[in-house]
């Protein structure tokens, strides 16, 4: 673990850095030699939360693909760069910096994720770099910074909506285990708070360290508090290892996995640890609501399929809601640009609300290209996207509902049921 003084020395080695980063990251307007825009995948492509850099450019490259096919950003074409945090602000922050110092014609971020948030948001926001965070921290639901949004439900609703999911099965006894990573335990906080609050209790709460070889003793306590239900969310090896132990020890308790453990890598793992019909009993994953539907759906996922050059296996990705979401963070960044006229992100940025927000005479548009048709018409848009509508509060969040996933074998889940934003929203009062 890095100290926290070396995290605080080098955000301040990299808001110096930021400084020069942003001329170079300006876009100009829609005259003049065309250029390649750039949107960073800013998220842990190594370590613990490798699984989400990958799951982030299966938005960017088909969205970049969709924008370039229907003639770019004012005649400028969009590319995806991947950039790795590691999971760790100690890396996030320099990697931030010299994305910025470095990288001509940058429009806007995709990230950055719980696990670095806290430290780098700042850093883009002070250069006016718009970003499409997947953090689900708590902290960001009131955030101050105008260039920071976010189209899916923060871990506070999360935590109620698996609340109530086990709540509704019966299950009124639970036991969080989560990893020590920043981004497993940004849940835990409001997932404690929403047991009690749907009238469960915490059997136990276990904060576990990452990657062991054995967690016996970890498990152990946990038998002996006789809980009813575990929510989880580790990285693959861990839960595989923790999962596996309880298995061979006590038998399986029923398990409620965050967003994170429907990755192809964690469902792969612990169904090899626990067995696929144990898998298939015990095991639901939890993540934003976004039926595979529709046009929106329809045109990001045929752009996904023609992506595999730069998305390997694509398919695994055509009903991941943050692959979804993040294709609709780029859609809406060349929507914003070509509505304000400028590739400048200072200037685009007050424009996201104006493609995305519903109002009368509103035209309704489901594509990058028939958005840019009526912007071009002289029409005001709404955009609908892949995860579905969006309406962002003023704090430039736009949340919804969640569904719950089942296993059905071979490393694939499908619908279960789901928890509406209507029965989540009595408990945030």
């Amino acid at each position: 673990m890095r100290s926290h003084a070396v995290v605080i020395r080098m955000f301040a080695l990299g808001m110096c850095a930021v400084l020069a980063g942003c001329t170079s990251s300006s876009g100009g307007g829609g005259g003049g030699a065309k250029k390649t825009l750039v949107v960073g995948a800013f998220n842990p492509f190594t370590g613990a939360d490798a699984d989400f850099g990958p799951e982030m450019l299966a938005g960017c490259w088909p969205a970049a693909k969709t924008i370039n096919d229907a003639g770019g950003i004012l005649g400028n074409t969009v590319t995806c760069t991947s950039v790795d945090t590691r999971g760790d602000p100690a890396d996030a922050v320099p990697a931030a910096s010299k994305l910025l110092a470095t990288t001509s014609n940058l429009i806007g971020i995709l990230g950055p994720s719980s696990d670095e948030a806290d430290s780098t948001a700042p850093i883009f926001n002070q250069a006016k770099i718009p970003m499409f965070a997947d953090t689900g921290e708590a902290s960001f639901d009131h955030s101050s910074y105008s260039y920071f949004w976010r189209l899916t439900p923060a871990d506070d609703v999360k935590g109620y909506a698996m609340a109530i999911w086990a709540h509704d099965q019966g299950w009124l006894q639970g036991a969080p285990v989560f990893g020590n990573d920043i981004s497993s335990q940004s849940n835990v906080p409001t997932l404690v708070k929403a047991i009690t609050a749907v009238g469960g209790s915490v059997a136990v709460n276990q904060k576990i360290t990452l990657d062991q070889s054995s967690y016996r003793t970890e498990v152990t306590q946990l038998v002996q508090a006789n809980p009813q239900v575990i929510y989880t969310e580790a990285d693959p090896q861990s839960d595989a290892a923790y999962l596996g132990e309880l298995k061979e020890l006590h038998g399986m308790i029923p398990v409620i996995g965050t967003d994170a453990t429907l990755q192809p890598n964690w469902l792969k793992a612990v169904s090899g640890a626990i067995g696929e019909a144990d898998m298939k009993k015990y095991y639901v994953g939890e993540q934003p609501y976004a039926p595979p539907s529709g046009p929106s759906w329809s045109a990001f996922n045929t752009a996904l399929e023609a992506s595999s050059a730069q998305v390997p296996d694509p398919q695994q990705w055509n009903t991941d809601v943050y692959s979804m979401t993040d294709y609709d963070g780029v859609i809406i960044m060349g929507l914003a640009a070509t509505a304000a006229n400028s590739t400048n992100p200072s200037v685009f940025n007050a424009y996201i609300t104006k493609v995305t927000e519903p109002g009368t005479g509103k035209t309704l548009v489901h594509t990058y290209k028939e958005g840019i048709a009526a912007l071009k018409a002289g029409k005001q848009i709404q955009y609908v996207g892949a995860g579905g509508t969006i309406v962002f509060d003023k704090w430039h969040n736009s949340t919804g509902g969640f569904e719950f996933a089942r296993y059905t074998g071979n490393g694939h889940v499908a619908l279960l049921g789901s928890v509406t934003a209507a029965q989540i929203e009595p408990l945030l009062q």
